[in-house]
């Protein structure tokens, strides 16, 4: 078995549901303090943070994971228990297999390869993991780079191991990730008999018009590999239950997806703006998810096309397509970063894989960008 398959099983064997990391930090600590890196432990509230670091000086390439995963589900749901590692025709079962332990194992033999082969290396390589990315991401990356820009922490170049690949393990290098905004909107009116309006006032009616303008406006054509900026609605509740009752409240979930023509404080004040002009009587909580973050071209994106090419057989995809990553905690301290990692067809569903030959091919692929960065 194969240090990489060996270890990505022993992270899977570990129930790590977030935000618990179940031991698979202190696991990694100790391989890595015996390849001879300085291992800091950071633990903010319930959250485990791990830094482990071998060199240094600059340039510092970070190696960027998590070790929580998100609930199983049902367990009956699943061929296979979803803590019990299971290869099955040359695939690796198990809930975090392919988000992410395998690239967090995968980062872990990378690094012993590379500092085996390179104990005086320029700079500094590091291993940042947490155990609170699929949770709410509040005690974790985002705590740690708070003590890292008071202590003056640098870091120049983030490699993080999300499962980006769509079909082919390498066909797509993600620069950038858009930013997350989100709100609960309380549109106040008041209750009333449906048969008597006039002695009331029904927030939905007063509200609908607003959200449909919020939700219909063209917020911008989208920034260089960006899509457009977009406005979801994922929540509407009002009512008593019954038929007869005008409704003296109404509440409104809805997120931003953005790219690099706005910040949070803007489209905060671009919505609110729109609330006022309908003349609603509201309250609005905004929660700020992450700005977007772009890595132009450059030595990093460089090492990258030209691994991925050579693992995927083709020049990979350019994206800043999906969700968020705990990446968008690193970018504001002036790194530029990448997202590299095994193919995410079944993140956070029943019977969560990796092919066993993808998460072999992963450490060399870490080690090859390590060795063009630091080593070229």
């Amino acid at each position: 078995m194969s240090d990489v398959l060996q270890l990505a099983r022993a992270l899977i064997a570990r129930p790590s549901i977030t935000p618990d990391d179940a031991g698979c930090q202190q696991l990694i600590a100790e391989r890595l303090r015996t390849a001879g890196f300085t291992i800091e432990h950071l633990r903010f509230g319930e959250v485990d943070n791990l830094w482990a670091t071998h060199g240094s000086g600059g340039p510092v390439l970070a190696l960027l994971g998590h070790t929580d995963v998100v609930p199983p589900g049902p367990r009956e749901a699943w061929a296979s228990d979803p803590f019990t590692p299971e290869v099955r025709d040359g695939v690796l079962y198990g809930r975090g297999a392919a988000d992410m332990k395998g690239s967090v194992a995968a980062f872990v033999v990378a690094l012993e390869r590379f500092v085996a082969a390179h104990p005086d290396h320029p700079g500094t390589v590091a291993l940042l993991l947490t155990s609170d990315e699929e949770g709410d991401a509040i005690d974790g990356v985002r705590k740690v780079a708070d003590a890292f820009r008071r202590r003056g922490q640098q870091i120049d170049w983030c490699i993080t191991g999300e499962p980006s690949s769509k079909t082919v393990l390498g066909d797509l290098l993600r620069v950038g990730r858009r930013g997350t905004l989100s709100a609960t909107l309380t549109v106040r009116g008041i209750q009333g008999h449906v048969a008597y309006p006039d002695k009331a006032r029904n927030p939905i009616h007063q509200a609908m018009p607003a959200l449909a303008q919020l939700v219909a406006r063209k917020w911008d054509q989208g920034y260089e590999s960006f899509p457009p900026t977009s406005l979801q609605i994922s929540n509407l509740h009002a009512g008593t239950g019954a038929n007869n009752v005008i409704p003296g409240e109404l509440q409104a979930l809805f997120n931003l997806r953005y790219n690099p023509h706005w910040n949070a404080a803007q489209l905060e004040a671009e919505c609110e703006a729109v609330l006022r002009d309908h003349g609603l009587d509201f309250a609005i909580h905004w929660h700020r998810g992450g700005e977007p973050f772009h890595t132009p071209e450059g030595p990093l994106r460089a090492a990258a096309r030209a691994v991925l090419a050579g693992v995927a057989g083709m020049a990979p995809e350019e994206s800043t397509g999906g969700g968020t990553s705990d990446a968008r905690f690193i970018a504001p301290l002036g790194a530029q970063c990448i997202e590299v990692g095994p193919v995410n067809a079944s993140i956070h569903k029943v019977d969560e894989h990796v092919r066993v030959a993808d998460l072999e091919a992963l450490p060399q692929l870490y080690d090859r960008l390590l060795q063009r960065l630091l080593t070229a």
